[in-house]
């Protein structure tokens, strides 16, 4: 009888083992510290009022698409799913992404929060409409060039440091914290014309960023610019032919081609394609 007994209590045991293991492994769970080191970086959360300030400076839809560049635990990504958007972290620790992943299960959000262990610089991130980082100053600087050849129009939102001399289009601070907000600009410099019912016009742009200035040349007269904006790929300026006449101007730049309309004072609006000419014509 004894070999029954010995069965027995070999088969009890073993199931007491394969019902701890559960237990064990949620006790040996991966836990990140505040100051913990990174790749590039040292870990150190965004608080959770920051994090929707962020959000509200992109001013996120369901239609957007956000990465966040060193995801760490993935607030931002979860944060941003819980809104209804469709979010990837990229973080270099791949216990932080298991991690991640485990967050956005228990938030009931995995269908769109998602996470990959990659290289911020080494990885095309280039699809996001929205892109969200909290990340040294020398580190903004090594992405900038890639950050202004995305698409114009895509929204990027820093944690607390800012991108050289690209000053930002929106500050907002949390007691000791500050998010950062920019619009990527399409490239405006450049020469540009088309013809008018009197003519040729000619407009000149400079640009630093989404800052523009320059000259309008229309029927003999090289006007200054007024007002000029750039919004990501929306332009729009004025100019005064004669008090109080004016020329109220907005297009889409894309690539080499701008498409838009002109309001003249009591007027019609007039249509009007301008193309940028090759440097040197």
């Amino acid at each position: 009888m004894r070999p029954r007994y010995l069965t027995i209590f070999f088969t009890l045991a073993i199931l007491a083992i394969s019902m701890a293991v559960p237990s064990i492994a949620n006790a040996q769970e991966y836990e990140p510290s505040v100051g913990q080191a990174g790749k590039d970086v040292i870990w150190v959360p965004t608080p959770p009022e920051l994090i929707k300030d962020m959000l509200d400076m992109a001013n996120i839809t369901p239609n957007d698409y956000l990465i966040d560049l060193g995801s760490g635990d993935g607030r931002i990504v979860i944060a941003a799913a819980k809104r209804g958007i469709r979010a990837l972290g990229i973080e270099y620790n791949p216990d932080m992404v298991e991690l991640s992943k485990r967050n956005a299960q228990k938030e009931d959000v995995s269908d769109k929060a998602t996470f990959m262990q990659a290289d911020i610089f080494e990885t095309d991130f280039s699809k996001a409409t929205v892109l969200t980082m909290y990340l040294l100053p020398s580190l903004n600087l090594k992405l900038m060039p890639t950050i202004l050849n995305m698409k114009p129009g895509t929204r990027v939102v820093s944690h607390a440091f800012t991108m050289g001399d690209w000053e930002p289009d929106q500050t907002k601070s949390q007691e000791s914290r500050t998010a950062y907000f920019w619009v990527v600009p399409a490239k405006a410099e450049g020469n540009w014309s088309w013809q008018t019912p009197t003519g040729n016009a000619e407009l000149k742009i400079t640009q630093n960023y989404q800052k523009i200035d320059g000259t309008l040349a229309l029927d003999g007269k090289v006007l200054p610019l007024n007002n000029a904006r750039l919004e990501g790929d929306h332009i729009s300026f004025s100019v005064s032919e004669s008090n109080p006449t004016q020329r109220e101007y907005s297009g889409k730049i894309s690539d080499n081609t701008i498409t838009g309309t002109a309001k003249i004072s009591n007027g019609p609006e007039e249509k009007w394609v301008a193309e940028r000419r090759a440097s040197g014509q």
